[in-house]
This record gives C-alpha cells, structure tokens and sequence, in this order.
C-alpha cells in the first residue's frame, strides 16, 4: 500500500500530538484510584478482609485519551474495585454494589466532594469539584478467572488471557438480587495485556529511547510518558468519530471498544503515524467475521465467547453507521495523504476532526517540530517514578469466528 508523503506524515504527527492530553490528567487519574484504593484498605473499612484492589480500565488505561471536544467536558475515568476474597456465591450483585456504595460514600464526605454519589447501571459515580473537570466510574467486581478458563476450555476457545477475568454487576438483569454463579463478566486487565501485545515492539522502543534521554532505568517510565502510533492512530479516528455522530439522534455511534479493537488488530507495527493510520484504516474490516447468517462479529481478544458487534443484528443502523463512518475517515486520511500544503491538510480534515484542532495541528506542522516521543517533562528519573492510498468499497465476508467493552 502506498505511504504518505513527507508532509502529509508530519501532519498527521501534529494532529495525533494535538489530540494528546497531558501527563498531568493521567498522574491526576492515577492519583484519584490510588487514593480511593487506601481508603478501601484503612483499617476501619468494611472492605479491608477482602482485599480490595482499585485499577484502572478504558481509555486511561489504554494510553487513547483524547482532549474533549469543548473544553468544559469532563474526562471519564473508568476504574475497577475487585474483592480478591470474595466469591460469587457468597453474595448477590446487588450486595456487592452495597458494600461498595457503603465505603465510597464515606470517602466521598471524608474528602469534602460536594456533588452526591451516582448510581450508574454497573459502577458507582464520584463526581470532583468542577475544578478538577473529570469523574471517576468505579465498577464492583469479584475474581472469575478460574470459571471463565473453564468455560472457554469447554467451548474451545482461547482462555490464555482469562486468569484476570471479573465477575461484575448489573442492576438491569434478572438475578441481580439472587445468588447465582451466574454473573455478567468483563476482563479490562486482559483486554490491555492483549493491546499492548500489538504494540509492543514500539512501545518497548520509545520507553527504551525516553529513558536514555533522561538518564532514567525503562522500569521508571510509565506507559502514559510515550504514544505508539498506533494508540495516537486511535486517537485521531476516536476524534474523527465524535466529530461526524456530534448530533447523533439514534444512539448508532460506533462504540469505542469496536475502533480500538479492529485498530489494535489491523496495525503492523508502522513507526510513524500516518503509515499506521492509513494501515489500520485499509485494514479493519478484515477483522469483521461473519456468522452464516452473516452477522457480523468482532471477538473480545480477552474472551472470544463476547462479540463487542451482537447490538448490529438487533439495531442494523449501528452497523450501517460504522461502515458509514469508516468509508469517511477512509476518504478524507486518503485525500490528506497526497498533500503537501499544512492548510491544504487542515481544510480538508476541518469538516469531520475540527476547525479548531486541525489548525492547531497546521501550526504545529508549521512549527516543523512533531517528534516521534511525546513531550516529557524534563524530570531525573526521580521525578519520572513520582500517490494517493486506495481503499476497498466492498464489506469483507470472512468466515466465522467468535467471538468486550
């Protein structure tokens, strides 16, 4: 497949560098479900005998963050509290999202945060001052990683990833109040060590090449201190997305696990993030499988029995609205591709990324100064611990796999 020129690569850069937010939204994000995680674990918490372990889950923990729209929107961060001494039998789902609700709400008035507790379907909503612009979800979970092996063994599935599996809950299903062994389940720990699988060798690379730069061991580099390009690829079509569904009236967005999944499968290790972008872009319906009614499936890498595309069947629209979206951002990455001109790019990509953004991006450009490494501040390593492409019109019809969130 062709590359992009010179230009259009720098560009690119800048736009992905654009998007980037800052080290101190992540250590902010780290710092809540540190603090969060203490409190669990104080001697007086009702939790403590359980092991309670906060991590986090989502974008935040992927490295995919992106700047918001409008600058007064909230950052979501999504984190994880599992009870590592509990077990699904020993207490219902709705017990568990109690005693959770129980401890967040005392460390919610032990840290002066005004706005209330929400109750949200699957986790606990704490909502800081205005100030600190961002939320924390915090989803209730109990170890499943020994069920789920079993299950995936059964059906002879892939269940190399399941020993980090979760038992979560939901408030909408049937046994919510009931004893069951039954519970929804979910994997975030597994779905990251999948993703950085597929970037690995980049990854290793730029925290290898941060590292010398400031005299710092790798060990001492946190994830979010460098970008792949893949992770600013996704970046950049999670933007594109938000941009075209601003004014989505029937709730058909592409979700965001379905961009990041095809993405993480489509990228070949590119080092720079257009021919990564332009990849992915050429490359993600190949990983849309087929069923033999031909419904579409795109398997959760951490457990192949989920199929993140199962709402398609039911809701057509959506799935029409993702091939919409991709036959886009195929045109307008294909169109900038070919360009020389940083006003030129920026015209061309203000319709579906942002006026304001893709000038930004041109100034930047302008700027000649898009590196390969995201900025770092210049800390010891002390401090660091604190010709035009072409694209298939036609929808691939593999065979059938099988196949989160």
């Amino acid at each position: 497949m062709p590359s992009a020129n010179t230009s259009s690569k720098r560009y690119l850069a800048a736009l992905a560098e654009e998007l980037d937010i800052s080290d101190t939204r992540y250590e902010q994000a780290e710092k809540s479900y540190n603090s969060l995680g203490r409190w669990l674990n104080r001697p007086e918490s009702m939790l403590k005998d359980y092991g309670p372990a906060v991590y986090v889950q989502g974008s935040f923990g992927l490295g995919t963050v992106i700047k918001p729209i409008n600058e007064d929107e909230e950052y979501d961060v999504d984190a994880v509290c599992e009870l590592k001494y509990l077990g699904k039998t020993q207490l219902t789902q709705q017990q568990l999202k109690e005693l959770l609700r129980v401890e967040m709400e005392s460390y919610r008035r032990a840290q002066s945060m005004h706005k209330p507790l929400h109750e949200g379907r699957r986790c606990w909503t704490l909502n800081y001052a205005d100030g600190a612009q961002f939320h924390m979800d915090v989803v209730p979970a109990l170890p499943n990683g020994e069920s789920v092996r079993r299950i995936l063994q059964a059906n002879r599935y892939d269940a190399r990833l399941a020993g980090t599996a979760i038992a979560i809950t939901d408030n909408e299903r049937w046994d919510y109040r009931q004893i069951t062994d039954d519970w929804p389940r979910s994997n975030p720990k597994g779905y990251l060590e999948w993703f950085k699988t597929r970037m690995a060798v980049v990854l290793n690379e730029r925290k290898r090449a941060l590292a010398r730069s400031m005299n710092a061991s790798v060990e001492k580099i946190p994830d979010y201190k460098v970008r792949t390009p893949l992770q600013h690829s996704i970046m950049i079509l999670k933007r594109h997305r938000d941009m075209m569904f601003a004014r989505d009236e029937i709730n058909c967005c592409p979700i965001s696990i379905i961009i990041t999944t095809l993405a993480a499968h489509a990228y070949e290790g590119q080092e720079d993030v257009a021919d990564a972008l332009l990849s992915i872009l050429s490359g993600m319906e190949r990983h849309i499988l087929r069923d033999g009614h031909n419904r579409a499936h795109i398997a959760n890498p951490s457990d192949p029995m989920e199929n993140f595309a199962d709402k398609w069947a039911e809701h057509p629209e959506r799935e029409r609205a993702f091939y919409t979206w991709l036959r886009q951002a195929q045109a307008d990455y294909a169109k900038v591709a070919a360009m020389e001109q940083g006003s030129s790019m920026a015209d061309a990509l203000s319709p579906h990324m942002g006026t304001g953004l893709a000038k930004r991006a041109e100034t930047r450009f302008r700027g000649g100064s898009s590196g390969l490494l995201r900025s770092a501040t210049a800390a010891t390593a002390a401090t660091v611990t604190s010709s035009t492409p072409s694209f298939g019109s036609v929808a691939r019809v593999p065979s059938k796999p099988q196949g989160f969130a």
